[in-house]
């Protein structure tokens, strides 16, 4: 990997574009370095993990709204949409957006942590709804899932955007657009071109993740992937992007992260490192990230598996008096009480809502001793007078330690868990702690393909038939030998009659 300097230049620098950010992201996209097999293998776990989570949301209302707008545009030999018998294509913008919300609706699919979050399977469904509607083979699919995943977890390694209320799309955006790129064996300068539309396209704030949490929180992603696809289909045709949009005088990181801001601040110079593998290296970020077992925000995993084994400790759950969370900035800040958030305590709150609340998550993994996508964050379970009382109780801290690991370099050290002080009515207290979850690749239990067909078989029972969550386990397991035309075989569609039809609309 190599390491690139990111930072504001004046308009009178004319930076050559051979020293821009996108330039060499889209250099990375154009590199035709062999997949190795260990990434291809966990390309094909993470399409299965996000049919998973897709389809045990498939009748929600953000997906059911979802579909029926993608089925609104309908395209002969375009795309498939997640449920939908495979004869019945959308456009891949379209389906992009479909599918990109299914996957995203449940917050149960992969995650990458460094400078800034990420989800990137959430790289998948434009990759796939372009690589279908161009009949594509399951070797382009792999190459392109690989850059998409790897230019997403580079960027979310060295540039923050939460720190300015950015929302952490405007990492994917880029990324799925030089995954499409690498998909479709452009040039680089088309694909230069679509990674500058997709980032100045994609500029949201924080807040759709604040406060009442809405559906939007599973669309953003979804709208990232419907941008990137327009926005290669754009630059294909002979159009051109804002540039240089991450060092321009008036560009992102001028006025939107630390660029010019900080320099008027009298701060320093604000200088990203941006690290990308170099010509001929293999891409192999995908391995750096990891899925969740359990349904909801990946810094809540560790903390659920801990729940579970604490309460072995307590036979009388009615005995605390108080607990204790110490943990990272981030989990103190965004899901816990440093959120300052009234939501996140409040029983009639949103899933959306629920699932970034680490309190309300502890007290119910400690109290049920399991974790149900469904039926921990049912309405009458988060309103239970015992559930509200021990929920009550919680509080996190940061601690400096669990910040310092949760930004490690050093993965034997990196840490998304925290310390738990339980203090009971008697005076006495317990203390127990985890680095990471179970499931983490350093965890106890770490993920494996049999781990994620589980997973697919335990979210798509009674939604998915017997058959045919067969015939998709067999099929994606053979993605690599996919001839071109054949990935719709990638599809998982619902029996006759399951699908829920929503409320009209324009389309």
């Amino acid at each position: 990997m190599k390491l690139h300097d990111v930072k504001v230049y004046p308009s009178t620098a004319r930076l050559a574009r051979e020293q821009q950010l996108a330039w060499k992201i889209a250099g990375v996209a154009v590199d035709r370095v062999a997949v190795q097999r260990d990434v291809a293998e966990m390309i094909i776990n993470r399409i299965i993990d996000n049919a998973a989570v897709a389809l045990a949301a498939i009748n929600r209302r953000p997906v059911v709204s979802a579909r029926d707008m993608a089925l609104g545009h309908p395209r002969k030999g375009g795309a498939t949409v997640f449920g939908v018998p495979s004869g019945k294509r959308a456009s891949p913008e379209w389906a992009a957006w479909a599918n990109g919300t299914a996957v995203r609706e449940l917050d149960m699919h992969d995650t990458f942590l460094a400078a800034d979050y990420s989800h990137p399977g959430d790289n998948i469904p434009p990759i796939l709804a372009v690589a279908q509607t161009v009949e594509k083979s399951g070797k382009d699919l792999i190459r392109g899932i690989a850059t998409g995943y790897e230019i997403h977890i580079d960027l979310v390694r060295a540039i923050c955007l939460h720190e300015h209320k950015i929302d952490h799309i405007a990492h994917l955006c880029p990324a799925q657009a030089a995954g499409i790129g690498t998909l479709l064996g452009l040039k680089q300068e088309v694909i230069y071109q679509a990674v500058q539309q997709a980032l100045h396209v994609s500029i949201t704030t924080r807040q759709s993740r604040k406060g009442e949490i809405s559906s939007w929180k599973a669309y953003a992603p979804a709208h990232a992937g419907k941008l990137a696809v327009e926005a290669v289909d754009r630059v294909m045709r002979g159009e051109g992007a804002p540039s240089p949009i991450y060092e321009g005088e008036d560009s992102v990181i001028a006025w939107i992260l630390s660029g010019r801001t900080a320099r008027d601040k009298g701060l320093p110079e604000a200088v990203y490192n941006v690290p990308l593998p170099e010509p001929g290296e293999a891409k192999r970020a995908i391995l750096d990230s990891y899925t969740k077992e359990h349904s909801a925000e990946y810094q809540s995993q560790a903390l659920i598996d801990l729940a579970f084994r604490m309460r072995e400790q307590i036979p009388d759950l009615t005995k605390i008096e108080k607990v204790i969370l110490h943990t990272s900035h981030h989990t103190h800040y965004v899901i816990g009480t440093g959120a300052n958030d009234p939501q996140k305590l409040d029983p009639k709150a949103s899933r959306e809502t629920l699932d970034h609340s680490i309190m309300y998550i502890f007290a119910v993994a400690l109290q049920d001793g399991r974790w149900h996508h469904v039926d921990s964050y049912d309405p009458k379970r988060a309103g239970r007078k015992d559930t509200v009382e021990l929920w009550h109780k919680i509080e996190t801290r940061e601690d400096p330690e669990w910040t310092r690991r949760y930004h490690s370099k050093d993965p034997n050290e990196l840490a998304f868990g925290g310390r738990v002080e339980v203090l009971l009515k008697d005076g006495s207290k317990l203390v127990d702690e985890l680095a990471v979850a179970n499931a983490h690749p350093l965890g106890a239990r770490p993920f494996g393909r049999e781990d994620y067909i589980r997973k697919f078989r335990i979210l798509t029972e009674g939604i998915v038939s017997a058959r045919e969550a067969n015939r998709f386990i067999e099929v994606v397991q053979n993605l690599p030998r996919l001839a071109a035309g054949e990935l719709h075989l990638l599809n998982v569609a619902l029996p006759a009659g399951q699908l829920v039809v929503g409320k009209s609309g324009i389309f």
